[in-house]
């Protein structure tokens, strides 16, 4: 038997590969004779340096750049042959703060300019952007700060950082040119569909996510609607229905309204550069799966564009998590679910996945049809 293991980042917790390399361990434990692969996947937000550099080579670099509350950091984006990668939560995401206090009107993707400048500068022609696992809000704004827009309120003077500074926002001067390689192709991965404003946009889905309460969402609504006149006003691009611009606290916007930016399925673009339906097209069983599975999962994440290559594939798939809001067995078949494996939320998550992945797997394999051996 042929294991086809690709997890997704169990976010806060796990990599997709320390989660992937712990599931394989109990595979191989209690199915000896099987042959075991492990594909860290992504959909643009963490763990998408992890998943592309295999497949694409070249060298992790690190540069400096800002947190998302201007804190000083040196982050990681990949340099691989005329392509740049940089994963937006490596500098503005919501794990660089750690414990500090969420404060998402203030936040910033100024970090993400930064590496994105740091890129251009370094000659590469293309960059790719990976959206997700946002601490910001702010639509992308800091973003096109670091990298030389002027982003001005009625009096002149520059808006403040984050959502905040959008409410104030009057006029955006154009950014510094001159200094990007000629024909700069910039791309992003988006995880999500949302538009950046209304209501299945940024700041209603997402602001919870990041600590709004709901004064704050209202104000972020209100703020992000300014932002996108303003945007349409003095760069001539429509951002506010744009679908995927609700990606990294709107940064997906940002990126299409300062660097004409298109937007492309994070989920989609992953899983045909690691070469993913070939790897499971060799095997006889999927396991995939993140820290919560629910019914965002099936809306651009990773998994669930791993499910459903499974399901049209004809492969049997089981889910690994840390915990499942999905518990209908109905449901879950009608997702392409054939199992599941919930690790719980404990200290040691490497060791719970290895544990409940071990104790589980032969009586799903049997109940699947597929020898454990």
């Amino acid at each position: 038997m042929r294991i086809l293991i690709a997890l997704n980042a169990f976010k806060g917790t796990l990599t997709a590969g320390e989660a992937g390399a712990a599931a394989a361990r109990a595979a191989r434990r209690v199915c000896p004779g099987a042959v075991v692969e492990v594909l860290p996947i992504a959909d643009g937000g963490d763990g998408l340096l992890e998943a592309l550099r295999p497949a694409l080579g070249g060298k992790l670099l690190r540069s400096r750049a800002e947190g998302p509350l201007g804190e000083k950091l040196r982050a990681r984006w990949l340099l691989a042959g005329r392509a740049a990668v940089i994963e937006m939560a490596e500098a503005s995401g919501l794990r660089r703060l750690g414990g500090a206090k969420l404060r998402p009107l203030d936040a910033s993707t100024r970090g993400v300019g930064q590496l994105i400048s740091a890129a251009a500068l370094r000659g590469a022609p293309e960059i790719i952007v990976g959206l997700g696992g946002s601490a910001s809000n702010d639509g992308g704004a800091g973003c096109a700060q670091a990298c030389g827009f002027e982003l001005l309120d009625r009096r002149g003077r520059p808006v403040a950082r984050g959502a905040r500074g959008l409410a104030e926002l009057s006029e955006i001067l154009p950014g510094r040119s001159g200094k990007w390689p000629e024909g700069l192709k910039v791309t992003g991965l988006a995880d999500v569909k949302n538009p950046l404003c209304g209501r299945l946009g940024s700041a209603r889905v997402f602001g919870p996510q990041k600590g709004a309460g709901p004064r704050e969402v209202e104000f972020m609504e209100k703020a992000l609607r300014n932002y996108a006149r303003v945007v349409k006003k003095c760069l001539g691009r429509e951002i506010a229905r744009l679908p995927g611009g609700a990606a990294a606290g709107g940064l997906g916007a940002g990126l299409a309204a300062f660097f004409g930016a298109g937007l492309e399925d994070g989920s989609a673009f992953v899983l045909e550069k690691t070469g993913f339906r070939k790897k499971l097209a060799l095997a006889d069983l999927l396991i995939t799966g993140e820290g919560c599975f629910d019914a965002q999962t099936f809306y651009g994440k990773a998994p669930g564009a791993a499910l459903a290559a499974a399901a049209g594939l004809g492969k049997p798939a089981i889910v690994v998590c840390g915990v499942s809001l999905l518990k209908d067995p109905r449901e879950l078949r009608r997702r392409g679910v054939a199992g599941l494996i919930e690790a719980g939320r404990t200290p040691s998550p490497a060791a719970a996945v290895e544990a409940a992945v071990g104790r589980e797997l032969p009586g799903l394999c049997a109940r699947i049809g597929l020898p454990c051996r």
